[in-house]
């Protein structure tokens, strides 16, 4: 394998949290080195939204933008997949293919992964019309007939089947399996919308979402379908390092996102929740933190050199 100079940092994860704290540490003159996979979570969304002075931008575009700002900082975009990370004294070594990183501090912002209800047809849509987040994308479907597939995240079924209808008072909430309790059931009818109990079969579609089909073969128009997906963290690195879970089945984090001594993470790999322009706010914070880190490592090891 090859090895490198020391880095003062390896940033895994070329998203918005990772890129942003590129930029950050770049501008502060560190040797940076991002790991970039090049598979976007929101890869599928022609647009996003709630990003201030981005609004509609395309997520590619974003992230173009965003290596080209962090390059002229001086930092490195590798593309490849970081398939292992151990300790080395006070140094972390990242394995990427034939070349070994070793870097003072590691970053990891590599995301999750959206565990799509098992329905015919979710997957080829999901992005678009077959959609999970209603602050994403509910606008761009506001008033206009639209559903919610129960999924095995059924919390969140719920709480999109009573929140929906601020986008769109015609909504069917089509339980697929799910048991409901009498108060949600009771809660989500008086928002107006109707329950349809029974298996969803699959959607149909050809360029746009057309309707859902239900195991018994009827067919209910709808243009766009709200589903619950199961988030997994892609969080192998961490837990190779000794990071545990916690009870929300992510690894918990300081307010400035470190996880481990000389590690830190941002973005959806620790919270499931986070929107674009929250993981680079995640990844921003980072940033400072492991600058701040490496500044006090710094006046240590030239005040000894000074002592000497």
């Amino acid at each position: 394998m090859n090895e490198t100079q020391i880095l003062d940092t390896v940033i895994v994860g070329g998203g918005a949290a990772g890129l942003t704290a590129a930029q950050v540490l770049g501008r502060a003159r560190r040797a940076v080195t991002v790991v970039d996979a090049g598979a976007p979570r929101n890869a599928p969304a022609e647009h996003m939204h709630g990003y201030l002075g981005h609004d509609g931008l395309d997520p590619a575009e974003l992230l173009a933008i965003g290596r080209r700002e962090a390059q002229a900082y001086g930092v490195r975009i590798l593309s490849g997949v970081a398939t292992a990370v151990r300790r080395d004294g006070d140094l972390i070594e990242v394995i990427v293919g034939d070349e070994v990183l070793r870097a003072r501090t590691l970053l990891v912002a590599t995301g999750l992964t959206d565990v799509l209800p098992d329905i015919p047809g979710v997957a080829e849509r999901f992005g678009r019309d077959a959609i999970h987040c209603p602050f994403c994308h509910g606008y761009e479907v506001r008033d206009r007939p639209l559903a919610v597939l129960g999924g095995e995240n059924a919390a969140m079924s719920v709480h999109q089947a009573l929140m929906i209808p601020q986008w769109s008072r015609d909504l069917i909430f089509f339980t697929n399996g799910l048991d409901i309790t009498a108060d949600d059931r009771e809660k989500i009818e008086a928002r107006g919308v109707r329950i349809v109990d029974g298996t969803v079969h699959d959607v149909i579609a050809d360029d746009r979402l057309r309707a859902v089909r239900l195991a018994d073969g009827t067919q209910i128009e709808r243009e766009a379908v709200f589903v619950a997906p199961r988030f997994v963290p892609q969080d192998g690195l961490l837990l190779q390092l000794g990071a545990e879970r916690g009870e929300n089945g992510f690894v918990p984090v300081d307010p400035m996102g470190r996880v481990l001594p000389g590690t830190w993470a941002a973005g959806n790999v620790v919270n499931p929740m986070a929107q674009v322009i929250v993981a680079a706010g995640a990844g921003s914070v980072a940033a400072a933190a492991i600058s701040a880190h490496l500044l006090e490592r710094d006046i240590e090891a030239e005040l000894a050199r000074a002592r000497r």
